[in-house]
């Protein structure tokens, strides 16, 4: 792992998931699916369990939703998700793995929402270049320690389902998932300033969002499930390898790392769309600070 990051650091972006909140962390804490249990308890029955199998966490979401939305005064699912994130700290894998993030200007793609990472080195919420974007997609809005004028070269953390400061931006079930999949799709093929036939990739509609290091910088893949349920991101990347299909003078790498054994479909997937998996130990190779400093 330490090797794998040196040896690239000079281009590299990280993909972060939710592991690096259960890392050394209370079994019941930081936990996205305990925080639909507990939404599931508050509103559909007080004795619910965890989210129970032949159903995929993202569609247990939109469960919940229907049944929050058939309940009078209920608040809207979004908002209640984003406060019972309010409590989540920083663990020290936070500060030392943004630390190594920002002093290499690398940037950071995260499907989280709380703002851990932020408050880990003190970064603020910026935007990049002009464009407001909006409340449901506020793609051009990143956590930094300086102005961010190229994802490409500045350590920026972007949250690419969206954060707590915009609880409309949280992207958690089927129908969020498929809304940044049509979002994103017009500005790689539709829009008047498209990705596909852009002769420049700092000119096209997604150059200054996420969207710029995801396709155009070599991905590292930490603590992320990438489980088939998620929509959005496995869609993404088959877009990616599609696209350097056919440029293949902007290709880019990417590594998958986990522990244990991977299971054959998602190996197959993963290779499939240039993603090559290595497996580790345990999880403190991933987030221990030897590995980082």
């Amino acid at each position: 792992m330490r090797a794998l990051l040196e040896a690239n650091r000079g281009d590299l972006a990280l993909v972060i998931g939710n592991g690096i909140n259960r890392f050394d962390a209370p079994a019941a804490t930081n936990s996205w699916e305990g925080l639909l249990q507990s939404l599931a308890r508050n509103y559909i029955d007080p004795r619910h369990g965890p989210v129970p199998p032949g159903v995929s966490p993202t569609e247990f979401y939109d469960i919940v939703d229907l049944a929050i939305g058939r309940a009078s005064g209920a608040p809207k699912l979004q908002a209640e998700f984003c406060k019972l994130m309010s409590g989540w700290k920083p663990l020290p894998q936070h500060a030392w793995i943004m630390d190594w993030a920002r002093r290499g200007s690398v940037p950071v793609l995260t499907t989280n929402f709380e703002a851990t990472l932020a408050a880990a080195c003190s970064a603020t919420l910026r935007r990049c270049g002009t464009e407001r974007g909006n409340a449901f997609y506020p793609w051009f809005k990143c956590f930094s320690t300086q102005d961010v004028a190229d994802p490409l070269a500045t350590f920026a953390i972007w949250h690419v389902n969206g954060f707590q400061q915009y609880r409309q931006s949280i992207r958690l079930g089927l129908a969020d998932y498929m809304g940044s999949v049509n979002k994103a799709r017009g500005w790689l093929y539709s829009s008047g300033t498209r990705l596909f036939g852009a002769s420049d990739i700092r000119k096209w509609a997604g150059a200054l969002t996420w969207l710029q290091p995801f396709l155009h910088k070599p991905l590292l893949f930490m603590g992320l499930g990438l489980e088939q349920d998620e929509v959005f991101l496995r869609w993404l990347l088959i877009e990616r390898a599609r696209y350097f299909s056919k440029y293949p003078h902007r290709r880019k790498d990417g590594w998958y790392v986990h522990v244990g054994a991977l299971d054959a479909g998602k190996a197959f997937f993963l290779r499939g769309v240039g993603i090559e998996p290595v497996a580790v130990d345990d999880y403190a190779r991933i987030y221990e600070e030897a590995t980082w400093r």
